[in-house]
This record gives structure tokens, sequence and C-alpha cells, in this order.
């Protein structure tokens, strides 16, 4: 099984082809392609090639199916004894991609 490990909005994601992930928001239209440079890894059954820090002439393609936005969380701070209660909530911009294909 192909798999990749590639760098976006500060986080790293190990994906394989036809993979549906969640991606910090990126400035793309819902329907455009998307395409990553930042691959640290790329599995493709036969070996491994791991880069140092990337891997040359690796590149990943998604599909992007639209933006979203995640789960609300909620940050809860409180004093005991003090009445102090105060809560802030907020909700990531996520763009959801489906991995078309994977070189490397």
């Amino acid at each position: 099984m192909a798999y990749a490990i590639f760098k976006t909005g500060g986080k790293q994601y190990r994906v394989s082809e036809g993979d549906k992930v969640d991606v910090e928001r990126l400035a793309v239209e819902a329907g455009d392609t998307a395409t990553f440079d930042d691959v640290l890894c790329v599995n493709t059954g036969s070996g491994l090639s791991v880069g140092s820090p990337t891997v040359a002439g690796a590149k990943i393609t998604a599909k992007v199916i639209g933006q979203v936005r995640a789960k609300k969380v909620i940050a809860f701070k409180y004093k005991r004894r003090k009445g102090f209660h105060k809560t802030k909530g907020h909700r990531r911009q996520l763009t959801r991609l489906q991995i078309e294909s994977i070189q490397g």
C-alpha cells in the first residue's frame, strides 16, 4: 500500500490515494486541484524514500472537496471560591481534500 507524509499548515499528514483529509484552511475553491511539494516521506510499496528535509521530485495532488469548519472547542476557566468563570470557544477553519495521486 503506497502512502506519503506531507506537511501543510504546520502539521504533518499521512495519506494514501483516495483518502479524505481535513487540513488547515487553504486559499482555493471547491473543485480546484491543490498540489503539495513538501513531501517528507514516500512509500511506493517497493521501497521507502525519506527526504532531508523533503523528497526531491515528490508531489501530492489532491482535489478540493470544500471549505468546512471543525467542531466547536470550548475553553472554560474558573477559580474556585472567587466567582470567576470565563468561557471562550472557537471553530477551526478547514479545507477538505481528496488525495488523487502520489508521485515520488
